[in-house]
This record gives structure tokens, sequence and C-alpha cells, in this order.
């Protein structure tokens, strides 16, 4: 795979992951469906869309996998749950937030040092999310900030998985139709009353079908071509995304708390990727 291809890939991925968020919150925000009938239709619809890859595989047992399909299933609920009672940008930037803290945290407990720098980084990225939690006009309630959260490290575990996949495309149609029903079960239990009309039975498909069953099998497609850090890196952009699109498509205004709270989460994650790949360089041989 070509460095332009690869590049082309991930822009097209990362916009649709935005688009996941502000489809999402204009559905939910206009009261066209609520949340737990906008996941099961996203997943659902993502399955049907990639139902075929997964019975042209003549190995198709294999694939499937109960936890894969569990951490999308969680995510996606999560996801929609939380997202009731916040805006766009800063439901985003919980998201990806926690993803990244998720991701090096993980890192370190499987071999990689903590040095200061990369310390540092973590303490300035953990003070952005606090602050956006802060009491003010503009804080998220606690309750949606930690099923948001709660997203957050189920893709966190859903992203980590993918490095290990051979064939992105069944894998994530595997994923996919496992996720799907274990929803429709979980539904009846968190469930607050089901509604959806036209527009909101068409954003959750546009949801399942586009943004998420093409992207992500675009990400895991790239998964393996990417480190670590280049894979941390390049999520941040979503919520600068995310937080664009709800400006435009749903009249949400920027405070300065998220601004500056957005600055602090990208500055401190790049912190620590910056200093992961200085000292990457460091302690690899010289050719």
């Amino acid at each position: 795979m070509t460095g332009k291809f690869i590049v082309v890939k991930i822009i097209i991925a990362m916009i649709a992951f935005a688009a996941n968020s502000i489809i999402c919150r204009v559905a939910l925000r206009g009261k066209h469906i609520d949340p737990v009938t906008f996941t099961d239709l996203r997943l659902l619809s993502g399955a049907v869309v990639l139902l075929p890859f997964f019975l042209l595989r003549r190995d198709r047992r294999g694939s499937l996998s109960l936890i894969n399909g569990l951490s999308l299933a969680v995510y996606a609920m999560c996801f929609a749950v939380a997202y009731i009672h916040l805006d766009t940008g800063a439901g985003a930037l919980l998201l990806f937030g926690v993803v990244q803290l998720a991701m090096v945290i993980y890192g370190l407990f499987h071999g990689d040092r903590l040095s200061p720098g990369r310390a540092a980084g973590l303490v300035i990225a953990s003070c952005g999310l606090l602050m956006l939690l802060l009491p003010g006009a503009t804080a998220p309630k606690p309750g949606s900030a930690l099923i948001m959260a709660l997203a957050g490290l189920a893709w966190a575990a859903y992203t980590l998985a993918g490095k290990k996949m051979p064939d992105a495309t069944v894998s994530t149609a595997c994923n996919f139709l496992v996720a799907a029903p274990l929803a429709l079960i979980i539904s009846p239990f968190i469930s607050n009353g089901l509604h959806a009309d036209g527009t909101g039975i068409v954003l959750a498909i546009m949801a399942g079908a586009a943004a998420s069953a093409g992207a992500y099998v675009l990400w895991y497609s790239l998964l393996p071509h990417l480190d670590a850090v280049t894979a941390s890196t390049v999520q941040l952009s979503v919520p600068c995304l995310a937080m664009l699109g709800g400006v435009l498509f749903t009249g949400e205004s920027l405070s300065l708390k998220m601004i500056l709270s957005a600055g602090a989460v990208l500055s401190g994650i790049g912190m620590v990727i910056g200093f992961s790949r200085s000292e990457s360089r460091r302690s690899s041989p010289e050719r």
C-alpha cells in the first residue's frame, strides 16, 4: 500500500468517524429517534452491508470473536446514549481523549517506558479532560460523560484488536454480525421508550451502512500498516472535525472552556507521541 493511498484512506476514515458523531447528535437532538433504536439500526445496517463478505469466506467460524463484537456493541450503545446530553464536540473530545489515554496506558503495561516527557503529556491531557468536566454552564452531565468514557474504553479495545486482524473486511463483518444481536439482546434492559421517524431511521442507516461499516473496514485495513503512535495521532483529528461539524450542522457554539480543553488534550497527547517518537529513534540501532 503506497503512502499517498494510506493518507487518503486515513482522511476518509477520520471524516467518517467525525460524521458518526454529527449524525448521531443530529438524530438525537431533533428527537427523530431514541439512542437504543439508533444503535440497533446502526449495527444492523452495518451487518447487512458486510454480510456478503462474511458469506464469501470459506472458513467463517475462526473469524468470529465474541470479545470484539461485544466491544463494538458496548461502544456503539454507550456512544448513542451519552450523546443525548452532550454537544457534538464535547462528546468526541471525551471519546477520543479516553481512547488515546487508554491506548497509551495499555502500551505502558506492555513494555513502553514512561519518561518524564511522556508523563507530563499524560498529566496535561488528563487535566484537559478534567477541565471539560468542571462545573459550569457548558459542563457535560457527569452521567453522560461517564458513559462516553466507557464508549472510549470499548473503542480502544476494538482498535487494539484490529492490529492483529489479517483480513480487515471479513473481520469487520464478523464483528458487526456479533455486535448486532448483542445490541438487540441488551436493548430491552436499557430502553426508556422507543421511537423513530423517517428521518431518524435514515440517519441511523447512514451511520451504520456508510460512516460505520465502510469506515471500520478502512480503519482495520490501515492498522497493520500503522505503528501505535501513528494510529493514535490520526484519531486526534476527529474531535476537531466533530466540533466544526457541530457548529455547521447542529447550530452549536464553541465555548472558551471547550477550546481550551481540546487544546490541552491534543497538546498533552501530542507530547506523549512526540517523546515516544524521539525515544524510539534514539533506541533504534544505527544502520
